[in-house]
């Protein structure tokens, strides 16, 4: 699984709007900014792995905890 931050660091790497990656993924933008840290209660499962099918597809690849923290980085393009 992935952190909200994790989520505002993908958009960000992307540079995807909230509104462009709530379509992406299928579901609200409300949705969206809970899942981001920024509404109670949380994003469900279901729409934290949509988020995180959406934001993979267009190219962010989510690092696990390495010992310095989990990260987001864009996948090569070949």
């Amino acid at each position: 699984m992935f952190s909200s931050e994790q989520l505002r660091a993908a958009r960000a790497l992307l540079g995807l709007s909230q509104q462009e990656v709530a379509t992406a993924a299928g579901i609200s933008t409300m949705t969206l900014k809970r899942a981001e840290g920024s509404g109670k209660p949380a994003a469900s499962a279901e729409a934290m792995e949509a988020i995180g099918r959406a934001l993979e597809s267009a190219g962010i690849i989510f690092v696990s905890e390495n010992g310095e923290g989990p990260g987001v980085r864009l996948r090569k393009r070949v």
